[in-house]
């Protein structure tokens, strides 16, 4: 597990990355910051809580995991884009972790092979 996460232990510390505080998660895969900001996990698709894809049992499981790992923690934040609905599409880091990285290792989400080209990990 440690080589996985040896490549990313330089690049989260760039003096050019942001920093945020989570306020919660709602999911797996979507976090709120204490600024009100709402943010998607790039990359990664974790199970739905709701809806026709909804698989509530793992969705639980991610959204548990992720809010244990990060809820109230300042993490740092590369901002990538906005999706459809208006949230920021970003990486987020605590110390040298990938916090998306640690969620596919962990088994609480996949790749979004449609997106994977947007992180550096991913690929």
């Amino acid at each position: 597990m440690v080589a996985l996460f040896q490549t990313l232990i330089t690049y989260p510390n760039s003096p050019e990355l942001e920093t945020v505080t989570i306020h919660n998660c709602y999911d797996g895969d979507t976090c709120t910051t204490t600024e009100g900001e709402k943010i998607r996990l790039a990359c990664i698709d974790s199970p739905e809580l709701r809806g026709g894809r909804a698989d509530p049992i793992p969705a639980k499981a991610a959204r548990e995991f992720l809010n244990g790992e990060i809820k109230g923690s300042t993490l740092n934040i590369r901002r990538i884009t906005k999706d459809r609905y208006g949230r920021t599409v970003a990486e987020l880091f605590k110390g040298p972790v990938n916090i998306q990285e640690q969620l596919v290792e962990k088994g609480f989400a996949r790749i979004y092979e449609r997106y994977r080209s947007q992180c550096e990990w991913s690929k």
